[in-house]
């Protein structure tokens, strides 16, 4: 053999065994399979469902078996598009939903529903639209949980049979229309303030009730204290009162006494720059009298001292001349005439009676 043949051979050789090698690698590549945790995956055995991987190490028979793509086991959260949905009153709403569902059976996923992320989406969309199309738009804003309950409670039913569970369906936001939106504004501007109107009518109330209850408070405790001064002043006027009384009879004051301070009382009757005439009391002739017995009594000599009748001449004179005086006298003529001046005037006359005897005398 030459050596071109020899080489021939060889390069033959080398070929078989570079396949052989490709063969065998493929062939292990194929039957074994490692699935990771929370995967899981369908076997096809000549076309038919064999069985479904769990996660770790599996053995396949080559060319055999056929491995579906793998599924995702976990929790998986799907955030829909907004979907135009009506309202029973007429209104078309936007609303964005929000499935939270899990694979629950691989075969079932993979053999009873051919796109299971489609349907799920298109049955939200149409189980939206009726449990929304029953309410209206203030219903649907405010009913969100009892919207999401239902819409669970259809999916879930509806998809039990492909192998998913859904375990949460949530409205992520409803958009009504732009006009809608402005008139809600409106109206809730408009509440907010009639509220602002009734609490601000309400405090004032309170205000005014309460500012009331302390002036009445206040008006009480004044006419209180008012009362309390009026009975400590007359309480204080009583004790001077019985004081000055107390003080008058303990002192024994005669006729002198009472008449001079009679005397020096009328004088404050004229006080003040308006009056100019001066009533003269009735009784004044009466005081000059008893201050002239006063002074009789307190000089009274022996009978017959001419000190003595004069003293009782002039008394009389006065009592005689302040009698006369009319009754509008000017003050300044009384006011400016003591009485000392008066009972020294020598009299124009005798009082008495030449054959009567002198007071002394008796």
């Amino acid at each position: 053999m030459t050596d071109t043949e020899s080489l021939v051979v060889q390069i033959i050789v080398g070929i078989i065994v570079l396949i052989v090698v490709i063969f065998v690698i493929v062939t292990l590549a194929r039957a074994i399979r490692i699935v990771p945790q929370a995967r899981a995956g369908v076997v096809e055995r000549l076309g038919r469902y064999h069985k479904t991987l769990t996660p770790g190490l599996n053995i396949l028979v080559p060319f055999v078996d056929r491995l579906r793509p793998l599924l995702d086991m976990r929790e998986q959260v799907v955030s829909f598009p907004p979907q135009p949905v009506i309202t029973e009153d007429n209104l078309v709403v936007s609303i964005d939903t929000v499935v939270y569902f899990q694979v629950t059976d691989a075969r079932a996923a993979s053999y009873e529903i051919a796109n299971y992320l489609g349907a799920v989406e298109q049955l939200t969309t149409t189980t939206l639209r009726n449990v929304v199309g029953g309410l209206n738009l203030e219903q649907a804003l405010t009913g969100r949980d009892s919207i999401n309950s239902q819409l669970r409670v259809v999916l879930d039913e509806a998809t039990g049979k492909w192998g998913i569970r859904v375990s949460r369906v949530e409205l992520k936001s409803i958009d009504p229309p732009a006009s809608i939106i402005d008139s809600m504004e409106k109206q809730m501007r408009a509440e907010r303030d009639r509220r602002a109107l009734i609490l601000t009518a309400e405090g004032t109330k309170q205000s005014a009730i309460l500012t009331a209850e302390g002036n009445r408070q206040a008006a009480i405790l004044n006419a209180e204290g008012s009362a309390r001064a009026a009975v400590l002043v007359a309480e204080g006027e009583a004790k001077a009162i019985e004081t000055v009384f107390t003080a008058i009879h303990e002192g024994n004051p005669d006729n002198l006494l009472l008449a001079y301070q009679y005397l020096q009382t009328l004088p404050k009757i004229a006080e003040g720059a308006s009056n100019k005439l001066w009533f003269i009391p009735s009784e004044l002739s009466e005081a000059l009298r008893g201050i002239g017995e006063g002074f009789a009594s307190m000089g009274k000599r022996p009978p017959g001292t001419p000190s003595a009748k004069k003293s009782y001449a002039d008394l009389d004179r006065i009592a005689a001349e302040t009698a006369d005086l009319p009754t509008e006298t000017p003050i300044d003529k009384l006011i400016d005439t003591p009485v000392e001046k008066l009972i020294d005037t020598p009299p124009a006359e005798p009082t008495t009676p030449p054959d009567a005897p002198a007071p002394g005398d008796a």
